[in-house]
């Protein structure tokens, strides 16, 4: 057997997790030994692409206390269920996660979760990582949903963990960040003497954007990054079951610093054209770009509300439905349709990922930038499987009171 099979240590780049709830205080934490020192693990894991409910199974394993000299044992302390999490489960998410026999399973398989924190229990001399210190991903495809984590030190990112808690931390790493990316990048165009190219938002200008799901984690954070950047958001909303929570929902968005608020059935309404042209001064304030997760009808109706030169930046389908791209909007109005994908961006730019993680963290502490409503879900050592495989099933469904992020405890 090989020596990286016998430690059990994940290729470059996994990790294996183990979380723990916000009023927990980590250090508190008790690990879990076997025989001969060594730590007992468990994980999800799928070997074939299914619905979670039918693909998923809780792993148990040991992690051999002779790891690496490079690399570090952490355990996780908080790992969120994110919609791409789930898509990567049922294999139709961009990237495939790498599949692996190393920690013990029958078959080749892997561990979803692209984002969470962890605790470190061991760490390499000469690492500026030591015992103790939060730590998140360095890259995609991690495999957080699991109770420990082995890996190199280069595959973390260290955090100054002062002032925040493990879920403040766990869930900064993707809907924050797309938010912060896409409203500092994109833009309308920048017109043909510059190449057809567009300029991001000048901040501070009181720019317009629109978005729709803008109660989602990206749409918080857009709201959020608007406000204090200078710029003024328009947000759709889909309508509750009753009059009275749509109304409290549109409450939340305007406490977060929404400028507009409006329903889907406002944006499809025949009067939203007029209600478009008294928010913007009848067109003299321009709309230059549109964010999408929904896709169908309502990224065509958020694309004909731009103005023109606008650009319509898609980062999710909620609706399974295609974008349509209407001839018109195309040539009389210079609409562009891109696609942003947050990885591809991490990997193209690692320093300017950890600029803006650090940027988002000192918001989070300074209370200029609020948490994501959060459904947690507690994960002991003896917390079932179909415990866990519920909860992520349950990402699937409709309206939800928040997103739901594993908390570990005693395992």
């Amino acid at each position: 057997m090989a020596s990286s099979q016998r430690l059990g240590i994940l290729p470059r780049g996994l990790l294996r997790p183990r979380a723990l709830a916000s009023r927990i205080q980590p250090n508190a934490s008790r690990r879990k030994s076997g025989p001969y020192g060594y730590t007992q693990a468990k994980g999800l894991v799928f070997s074939k692409p299914g619905e979670p409910q039918d693909a998923l199974s809780l792993h148990a394993h040991s992690i051999s206390p002779s790891i690496p000299s490079s690399a570090l044992l952490a355990r996780t302390l908080a790992a969120p269920i994110n919609p791409a999490d789930i898509n990567t489960v049922q294999g139709t998410y961009g990237a495939k996660p790498p599949f692996t026999s190393l920690i013990g399973t029958a078959e080749p398989s892997a561990v979803p979760g692209n984002e969470g924190v962890f605790e470190v229990l061991a760490a390499p001399g000469g690492s500026d990582i030591h015992k103790g210190d939060w730590v998140i991903p360095a890259k995609s495809q991690f495999g957080t949903w699991r109770t420990h984590a082995v890996a190199e030190a280069d595959d973390f990112i260290k955090i100054d963990k002062q002032g925040l808690n493990p879920l403040q931390v766990a869930t900064v790493s993707v809907n924050p960040c797309s938010a912060y990316r896409m409203l500092r990048s994109y833009g309308p165009s920048a017109g043909l003497k510059d190449g057809l190219g567009m300029r991001p938002l000048e901040v501070g200008s009181g720019a317009w954007f629109i978005q729709n799901g803008a109660n989602s984690g990206v749409g918080r954070a857009a709201i959020q990054f608007g406000r204090l950047w200078g710029l003024r958001s328009i947000n759709v909303i889909r309508e509750r079951d009753s009059a009275e929570e749509t109304d409290a929902l549109k409450r939340e968005m305007y406490d977060l610093g929404a400028d507009v608020v409006v329903t889907d059935a406002q944006l499809h309404s025949r009067e939203w054209r007029d209600q478009l042209a008294e928010i913007t001064r009848q067109g003299r304030e321009k709309i230059g770009l549109g964010l999408n997760c929904v896709g169908g009808k309502n990224a065509t109706a958020l694309a004909r509300s731009l103005s023109e030169g606008g650009t319509l930046v898609s980062y999710g389908g909620m609706a399974k439905q295609p974008v349509a791209l209407p001839v018109g909007l195309l040539i009389f109005k210079d609409i562009r349709f891109v696609g942003f994908w947050l990885s591809k961006w991490n990997e193209k730019d690692v320093q300017g990922r950890k600029h803006m993680i650090n940027d988002i963290l000192d918001l989070i502490r300074s209370g200029k930038f609020k948490d994501v409503p959060v459904e947690e879900v507690p994960w002991h050592w003896e917390t079932e499987e179909a415990t866990l495989k519920d909860a992520v099933q349950a990402g699937l469904g409709g309206f939800r009171k928040g997103k739901g992020v594993f908390v570990f405890g005693d395992t």
